[in-house]
C-alpha cells in the first residue's frame, strides 16, 4: 500500500508520527493526522484547505483539539448529549484535574513512559495488523508497527509509534477514495477526505471550519463525482 502513497502522502505519515513524539503520545491517531496535514504547503491537501478558508485558521483548530482532548477525545456533540443527561463534563474534567492534573483525561497520554497498558489491551499494532503482514512494504515506521517482523513495544523503543485502528482506517479509506476517483496513487488529499467521513473529534472540527467531504470535493474534482464508501 505504501508504494501507491504520493510524497506528500508519505510526509503526511511521517509528520503524524513526529507530532505523536512530541506530544508524549504513545500511538499515532487521527488527530496527529490532521495536524501533519496542516503542516503540509504546496500539496493538494494545502491548496484545498486554504481554498476552504483553514490556512488562516489554524490556531482555532488547535483550540478545538485541545479543548477535546482535555475532555477525553469525546466530541463536542457528545458533550452536549451528555449535558441533555444531567452530566456536567466541564465540571467533571474540572474535578479530575484537580486531583490528578491538568490532561489527566487525555485519550494516550502516557503516564509510564511505555504504554504498558494498552500494548497489553491489544489496542497497539504489531507487523501484519490489518495488512496482511507486510505492513507498508517492509517500512520501518508507518500504521502496521516496526515492519516486517516488528512488534510495537520494539517500534516504541527505536523511536516509533503505533498507530491507532482509527488511524489506520483513515489511511485505508484513503486508498478507497482514491479509487473511487480513479486517481492512480494516494495523495494526501485523500487522507483528508477520509478524515472527513469518520465519526470523531477531527471530522467534527474540519466540519466546524467549513471542511467537509463535500466542500472538499467541489474545491478538487468540481461537481458530480462518487463519493467512495
Amino acid at each position: 500500500m505504501f508504494e501507491r502513497f504520493t510524497k506528500d502522502a508519505r510526509a503526511v505519515v511521517l509528520g503524524a508520527v513526529d507530532h505523536a513524539e512530541r506530544s508524549s503520545a504513545d500511538k499515532v491517531t487521527e488527530e496527529h493526522l490532521l495536524l501533519a496535514l496542516l503542516d503540509r504547503r504546496a500539496s493538494r491537501a494545502s491548496f484545498a484547505l486554504a481554498s476552504l478558508g483553514l490556512a488562516d485558521n489554524r490556531g482555532s483548530v488547535e483550540q478545538a483539539l485541545t479543548a477535546a482532548r482535555r475532555r477525553g477525545g469525546l466530541t463536542r456533540a457528545d458533550a452536549d448529549a451528555l449535558s441533555d443527561l444531567g452530566i456536567d463534563l466541564a465540571k467533571i474534567v474540572s474535578r479530575v484535574e484537580e486531583a490528578h492534573g491538568a490532561g489527566a483525561l487525555e485519550p494516550g497520554r502516557r503516564r509510564d513512559g511505555r504504554g504498558a497498558d494498552r500494548e497489553a489491551s491489544g489496542e497497539v499494532g504489531g507487523a501484519g495488523d490489518g495488512d496482511g503482514g507486510g505492513g507498508w512494504g517492509g517500512e520501518r515506521f508507518g500504521p502496521w508497527g516496526g515492519g516486517r517482523g516488528g512488534r510495537s513495544g520494539r517500534a516504541r523503543r527505536s523511536g516509533h509509534r503505533p498507530f491507532t485502528r482509527d488511524a489506520k482506517e483513515v489511511l485505508t479509506r484513503s486508498l478507497r477514495i482514491a479509487q473511487a476517483h480513479s486517481d492512480r496513487h494516494i495523495g494526501d488529499e485523500h487522507m483528508l477526505l477520509a478524515l472527513t467521513t469518520r465519526p470523531g473529534v477531527p471530522a467534527e472540527v474540519l466540519a466546524d471550519h467549513g471542511v467537509t467531504y463535500e466542500s472538499l470535493e467541489r474545491v478538487l474534482y468540481g461537481a458530480g463525482e462518487a463519493r467512495a464508501s
